[in-house]
């Protein structure tokens, strides 16, 4: 497949085949700043990513539309890429489930496909940096403990680590949620978003951003037992310890409003997530992690206001100016050694 334009202008999309699965055909799609567009960024001569290749990964019930990311990392000198997951998004086809899998470990194989597209293999010396949000957060840190040789660094906004009731939580509700995968994967769940998430960051609200909401529904996707299960089991892997070995940014918000009831709170809080409960989690997640605060900031990080963003932007660039560098030359030595 080729590349062909996307629908963010200025991006390009390449659809990647994957085997099907129960449900028949699955894709998912790569999506880049095509080179004009990057050009008209301008890169910093001396930029803290230069070299660097970035891989974003979005959360339950999104997609990639996050265009000052994008730009974020091209102009400090990466090479910037984003995945929309299967069923979600650009890759979501009409017969399938929206989000649907029964164990986050299927998405090695669109991970796999996505670094090759990349140009990225094992003789690959530039460094890898994933960046995932929410559920892609956990996603990706289930997978660089299991490839411990094919990351450089992480960083997570708001990685769901935790169940929000916490982990006592969990263990109490696993074992209902594992029945009800088992006696039906695709039973539907009561609905429990009120919305809050996209009254603060939607420009048809309150927030600043345009979006697709069949891609990233107002309420979200319908949650499915097996899904659930799925996560659930995640959430239990990352409470015994992932040990990954490589540095670890966890960036949450200061602040949870967890309420069904509105409350001004939504504009500068994480309506999704226990952050206090993911913070501790973060600890577990390998031997150097840094968890950092940020006022005032939502769910997703890179959506609060732009006076937020900018601290959350800075955040990254002083953590990538100093855990990377050192990171990609142990890794340089160590190839040059085994080869």
């Amino acid at each position: 497949m080729d590349w062909r334009p996307d629908v963010l202008g200025g991006f390009e999309q390449l659809p990647l085949a994957l085997p099907a699965d129960e449900e028949g055909a699955v894709v998912a799609t790569l999506v880049r700043p095509t080179a004009a567009k990057a050009a008209s960024w301008g890169r910093e001569p001396h930029g803290f990513a230069h070299g660097i290749d970035v891989l974003y990964v979005h959360g339950w019930s999104d997609y990639f539309f996050q265009t000052e990311h994008a730009l974020f990392w091209t102009r400090a000198g990466a090479r910037f890429h984003a995945l929309d997951l299967r069923k979600y998004g650009r890759s979501l086809l009409p017969h399938q489930t929206p989000g649907y899998t029964d164990d986050l470990a299927v998405y090695d194989a669109e991970l796999a496909a996505a670094l090759t597209a990349m140009g990225r293999d094992s003789d690959t010396l530039r460094p890898l940096v994933l960046v995932g949000h929410s559920t892609g957060g956990l996603t990706l840190a289930l997978w660089a403990a299991r490839h411990p040789e094919a990351v450089d660094a992480l960083i997570l906004n708001s990685p769901w680590l935790e169940f929000q009731a916490d982990a006592l939580g969990r263990r109490a509700i696993a074992p209902i949620v594992a029945l009800g995968a088992r006696l039906g994967t695709r039973a539907a769940l009561p609905a429990i978003d009120p919305g809050f998430n996209t009254q603060a960051s939607s420009r048809l609200f309150d927030g600043e951003w345009d979006y697709d909401l069949q891609w990233r529904p107002e309420r979200g996707f319908p949650v499915h037992s097996a899904w659930l299960d799925a996560v659930l089991d995640g959430h239990a892997r990352v409470a015994d310890g992932l040990d990954i070995g490589v540095p670890v940014l966890v960036m949450l918000s200061s602040r949870s409003w967890l309420q069904t009831s509105w409350s001004p709170r939504i504009y500068d809080s994480d309506v999704a997530l226990d952050v206090d409960g993911v913070a501790e989690r973060a600890t577990r997640l390998g031997r150097h992690v840094s968890v950092v605060r940020i006022d005032g900031a939502l769910h997703d990080v890179l959506l609060s206001r732009r006076s937020v963003r900018a601290s959350a932007y800075d955040v990254m660039a002083r953590w990538t100016r100093a855990y990377l560098p050192e990171t990609a030359s142990v890794d340089r030595l160590l190839h040059s050694l085994r080869g």
